[in-house]
């Protein structure tokens, strides 16, 4: 069953959010005992760290972390979820913010090259189709010197671990089934955090593809982990071709 979980396709995946829109706030409260709240406020402080005025949030969802930016910084999310959207729009206009919010993949996204000062994915990564291409995608927008942050799952360490892995393994599969009648995708969870890479690959993933200040710290307890790289004022990587007729300028 795992295997089959974790074979799923950028559609499949699409259609899964699709159908636990309704309760997607909630069980991120539930499922992190509010811990998801603190993981993003200290996503927003690396932006506002980074100095970065034009930010594009990638699998932004219900734009939770596009509202925990300040209303000084410009972002842009995107998502390619549209139920999830339109949560997202609803609590955009219900706090006043003027946060645009559009539709798009994270492989081909219809922005300018070079037009974000940073970009900033919570807890998408791990579902990209193709890893190396979604970040080769993500670092193609990015101004020469801008960031990209990402907040994803992790592996649990130190002493907490097992009590935190049994949690994680067993938890969200049964009070997501509950709460938002969906069995597969609370299941499809635990199974997609054990396949994605630790800590310390990740951060040599993000040094391979050409980043330089890369960082990476646990949060929980490892249960989250929040990573940083800059890219390089030259950067020498291809610049991949994606077959949109317009961009869209973060600015």
């Amino acid at each position: 069953m795992r295997e089959a979980l974790l074979s799923k396709r950028s559609g499949e995946i699409r259609g899964m959010f699709g159908r636990i829109a309704h309760r997607y706030d909630l069980l991120n409260r539930v499922l992190s005992l509010g811990q998801d709240v603190l993981w993003r406020r200290a996503l927003s402080r690396a932006v506002v760290g980074s100095g970065a005025r034009r930010v594009l949030d990638v699998c932004t969802g219900t734009a939770d972390v596009a509202l925990a930016l300040p209303e000084g910084v410009g972002v842009l999310g995107t998502d390619f979820c549209l139920p999830m959207l339109a949560r997202g729009r609803r609590k955009v206009l219900a706090r006043h913010r003027r946060v645009p919010l559009f539709a798009g993949d994270a492989l081909a996204l219809p922005v300018a090259g070079g037009s974000a000062d940073a970009v900033t994915v919570a807890f998408g990564i791990r579902n990209f189709e193709d890893l190396e291409a979604g970040l080769a995608e993500l670092v193609r927008v990015l101004r020469p010197g801008g960031w990209l942050f990402i907040l994803e799952f992790s592996q649990p360490r130190g002493p907490l671990a097992p009590l935190l892995g049994w949690w994680a393994r067993t938890v969200p599969p049964r009070v997501g089934r509950w709460l938002s009648g969906d069995p597969e995708a609370y299941s499809y969870l635990p199974a997609s955090v054990s396949a994605f890479p630790s800590l310390e690959r990740m951060t040599g993933v993000l040094e391979a593809i050409g980043l330089e200040e890369v960082s990476g710290r646990t949060l929980t307890g490892g249960v989250a982990a929040l990573y940083g790289g800059r890219r390089p004022e030259l950067w020498n990587a291809p610049v991949r071709s994606v077959a949109v007729q317009e961009r869209v300028e973060v600015n």
